[in-house]
């Protein structure tokens, strides 16, 4: 399918409310083709603003290969999609050195082939159905947008935005991801089925023999530009305290962490946490026409930035005590700081 040029949109601006407006053209794209899931795509645009990564976690059949595909034609980047099996190969993702012989000389030398990771958009479909030794494969990608291949290293293409997906583990023939690959996701989004409405929908029209026209909305350069714009974007004394409190209450082992935590975590999460809290919140603001972030942000990006990185212990497994619930009892427990007593960072 031809790659479509995108429609000129106006000159990219810091201001809010044009980050608003322009999310909304995105966000209305992708609404001709996924029904519903509204909190789904605004966290992948939240991600993707943030310059994070996202996992998508859901039985088949709820369109998450779709809604990657469908966002990826919205920005008109170059899109590629790595089916996980269990004999998947690092090098299936990387790419491999070939042996060549030149025809005229006779000579031989070895030539790179760049594997399916250097794309802007890559949809890791199914990612727990390999094992972890492949799984890692993306782990430089992802934190150095780089790939490491005999001895060298060569860089991706930015913006770079990984999505992987993920059936849930307890189905047969899946493999948890390990913690430091868990770690690089920014956000961790939990798909549900659809309402009756929201079924009949998608029932009438995707039986149908009309095919919706993607627009794209960004250029890579507008959207590299917005996500400077993210980082840029100032975060109060009490944000970022309220956002360190939070993580550093999900670790059993500190004082501030509530009893519940105590009692079934094994691990908590680490600095990452903190800064994907903040930066989530900076995405989420822009996103909804804010010149910076409340408190309020961060608790609405905190059940996709903390769920995964919370290691339940067995006693949590045994009495079905779910890492959602432990983070509600984070935000029910973890108060806002006092701006009286507010110190900036050091």
């Amino acid at each position: 399918m031809p790659r479509q040029t995108p429609a000129r949109a106006p000159e990219v601006s810091a201001d809010p409310e044009f980050v608003r407006l322009q999310s909304e053209r995105l966000l209305a794209q992708i609404q001709k083709v996924i029904v519903g899931q509204d909190a789904i795509v605004q966290g992948l645009l939240t991600a993707l603003f943030a310059r994070g990564h996202c996992l998508l976690i859901g039985v088949p059949g709820l369109a998450k290969t779709l809604l990657v595909r469908t966002l990826a034609q919205a920005l008109s980047w170059e899109f590629r999609r790595i089916q996980f099996t269990p004999d998947l190969m690092p090098g299936d993702i990387l790419g491999t050195e070939i042996l060549e012989t030149d025809p005229a000389t006779g000579a031989r030398k070895m030539r790179f082939v760049p594997g399916p990771i250097f794309a802007n958009v890559v949809l890791a479909d199914e990612i727990n159905r390999t094992p972890p030794k492949t799984q890692a494969a993306l782990l430089e990608a992802m934190q150095e947008t780089s790939v490491t291949v005999a001895g060298r290293t060569l860089p991706l293409e930015r913006p770079f935005f990984v999505v992987a997906t993920q059936n849930p583990i307890e189905q047969e023939g899946t493999y948890p991801l390990p913690e430091a690959q868990l770690d690089r996701f920014m956000f961790s989004l939990n798909l549900g089925y659809p309402n009756r409405e929201q079924e009949e929908r998608i029932a009438y029209a995707t039986t149908r023999d009309e095919e919706p026209q993607i627009e794209p909305v960004f250029t890579k350069e507008e959207l590299i530009a917005l996500q400077h714009f993210v980082r840029q974007v100032p975060a109060s004394p009490h944000v970022i305290a309220y956002a360190v409190s939070l993580a550093r209450a999900t670790r059993p082992l500190e004082q501030e962490a509530p009893l519940t935590l105590r009692k079934y975590v094994e691990w908590g999460a680490g600095p990452r946490a903190s800064q994907y809290l903040i930066l989530g919140a900076k995405a989420r603001a822009l996103l909804t026409g804010k010149p910076t972030p409340t408190a309020n942000d961060v608790r609405a990006v905190a059940p996709a930035v903390l769920g995964h990185r919370i290691i339940r212990n067995y006693a949590a497994v045994a009495d079905g005590v779910s890492s959602e619930r432990l983070v509600q009892e984070l935000l029910q427990h973890v108060r806002e700081p006092d701006y009286a007593s507010e110190e900036r960072p050091r």
